[in-house]
């Protein structure tokens, strides 16, 4: 994911809501979301390269996102993919907290990174650049991106204004069967390909022109942009999981979007 957007314990019939897009080159093999062959109770997008994904749910009720740090146009060579972090959380039975504290032995092992887990009642974040940091999420809204936590970078503006406004809105009161065409907003604003004004932008170290072109929350690019937009409702009913998939051109090329019961697990209630 290059941008993920969440509001944590801001709604009472959606403690957890998040939505997000996926930036990689169109080329990279990756398999849409869906329930993980070797393990039935992940659900989510699969890197076909290392095997590991980007943002993946459990019916156990546990959820995790992984983000680049962008840090100039050096390539990292890393021993283990971060694409892991998520599947390794979402596979184990660690309490969030305990989990991100725990990656301080192998953080420096992977690629540059920032990183959500959920358990289905603690949110934790934990990040490599430009050292390792692990600590509970507060309640509110909040946004990840290709630099530090919650920095106020034009994209992560838009993103979290947007799903703010959707939570604060009839959308977000509809019954469940009601919900893939009540998100449509939210899969709209993460269509947006407005690029940010240069005096907005972050210094990343890649230059001005590329940073131009990653500004907005949709990177349309045919070589490298956002390959998929997700949408992740958590409530006392489970989890909605919605996923867009775009290609090269940016059209649409796929949905989908299901309810996941979660099992096992006591989730929050209004």
């Amino acid at each position: 994911m290059c941008l993920v957007a969440l509001a944590w314990r801001k709604h009472p019939r959606w403690p957890l809501a998040l939505i997000a897009n996926r930036d990689e080159l169109h080329a990279r093999p990756s398999a849409p979301a869906g329930f993980d062959p070797d393990a039935p109770s992940v659900y989510g997008g699969r890197d076909l390269v290392q095997g590991g994904g980007w943002l993946q749910a459990s019916t156990r009720g546990r959820l995790a996102a992984v983000t680049n740090v962008r840090a100039g146009l050096t390539a990292e060579a890393a021993a283990r993919s971060r694409g892991w972090l998520v599947r390794d959380f979402v596979r184990g039975d660690l309490p969030a907290g305990d989990f991100s504290a725990s990656l301080a032995r192998t953080a420096s092992e992977h690629g540059r990174f920032n990183l959500l887990v959920w358990d289905g009642d603690a949110l934790a974040f934990a990040g490599n650049h430009p050292a390792f940091a692990a600590r509970p999420v507060e309640p509110g809204l909040h946004a990840m991106s290709n630099g530090a936590f919650d920095a106020t970078w034009p994209k992560s503006t838009r993103a979290t204004r947007a799903l703010a406004a959707w939570l604060e809105s009839p959308a977000a009161e509809v019954a469940d069967e009601a919900l893939p065409s009540a998100i449509e907003p939210l899969l709209a604003a993460l269509r947006d390909t407005t690029r940010a004004d240069d005096a907005d932008l972050p210094d990343t170290g890649v230059g001005l022109v590329l940073e131009r072109a990653l500004s907005p929350p949709f990177v349309l690019d045919a070589r490298y942009g956002t390959r998929c937009s997700s949408v992740v409702l958590a409530g006392p009913g489970g989890l909605l999981f919605a996923e867009r998939r775009f290609d090269a051109e940016g059209n649409a090329v796929g949905t989908s979007c299901v309810q996941l019961p979660i099992t096992g697990v006591a989730m929050p209630g209004r």
